[in-house]
């Protein structure tokens, strides 16, 4: 059995009577330091595309949600839940993960293109799920907020392992380091469980290209940042171009980013409901 790391320990603080109430994590993790960031959101593209690379969980949107004719609803409720549980109260937090495993046990069937049942409880599904979320919100932190060393990446890693046993997924099944996490997508890719299905593909235009307006080009430069951190093979598979010319140019991007970031006020760099977590426990916080 793997148990939790004393990263995890050390940063989620558990509120008492009398305490500020952090949530789930607090104003010391690093969920609070890397999920604020409103450029993190940049890689959203990436994290649901490679969510819909695994038929399973293509199956289970194409039949179980009216994503093809709203994909921002879905992106709205995907956002309200992620920040309840990372900026909530504790209980808030708490009644947010319920509300998705109450969803999850509804949705089940059968994949399309192979008849294979699929339940959306499924520990390696949702760890799949999990998994994609958090290695896209350190690898675009990493590319256009600010350099993320080893130690805090496996730090935001060991913290969100919380999360993914709440939801669901085995303690024993969780990869205690940042890295076995990336090996376990790198290999499901590899061996084929994820792979782009004719399903993916017709859900993917609603991700790319939500609205006619904006023309498609101004989405494809919007997805530019989702894109570069997204797995090659997976890229490919959706037929999105890439070229050492993009690369390049996304690189340029980056740097920029990195270096004009520190003076974006607060307001415009920082979600709004970091900012709403931070006045919480001001108010909280008793008077000296």
């Amino acid at each position: 059995m793997i148990r939790p790391s004393v990263a995890v320990r050390r940063t989620v603080p558990r509120a008492s009577s009398g305490e500020p109430d952090g949530g789930l994590f607090g104003p010391g993790s690093l969920a609070w330091r890397i999920d604020r960031e409103v450029l993190v959101l940049g890689g959203g593209t990436c994290a649901l595309l490679l969510q819909l690379a695994h038929p399973a969980v293509a199956a289970g949107v194409a039949q179980h949600s009216t994503f093809r004719d709203d994909p921002f609803a879905r992106l709205r409720r995907t956002l309200v839940a992620t920040y309840a549980v990372v900026f909530g109260s504790r209980s808030r937090a708490e009644r947010a993960i319920a509300r998705i495993n109450a969803i999850h046990a509804t949705v089940r069937g059968a994949i399309p293109e192979s008849g294979r049942a699929y339940d959306a409880r499924d520990p390696r599904l949702l760890l799949w799920v999990h998994a994609t979320l958090i290695d896209t919100a350190v690898r675009i932190y990493d590319r256009f907020v600010t350099p993320l060393g080893g130690d805090d990446a496996q730090a935001y890693h060991a913290e969100s392992r919380q999360i993914a046993v709440r939801l669901g997924v085995p303690e024993s099944l969780v990869p205690a380091t940042l890295v076995e996490l990336r090996a376990f997508m790198a290999g499901m890719v590899a061996g084929g469980e994820v792979a782009v299905s004719p399903t993916a593909r017709l859900l993917a235009p609603a991700v790319r290209h939500p609205t006619r307006f904006p023309p498609r080009f101004v989405w494809d430069l919007a997805h530019l940042a989702s894109d570069s951190v997204m797995h090659p093979e997976v890229r490919r598979q959706y037929g999105i171009p890439w070229s050492a010319r993009r690369e390049a140019g996304v690189r340029r991007i980056a740097a920029a980013s990195r270096r004009l970031l520190p003076a974006v006020p607060a307001p415009l760099r920082f979600v709004p409901h970091a900012r709403s977590a931070e006045r919480r426990l001001r108010r909280s916080r008793p008077a000296a």
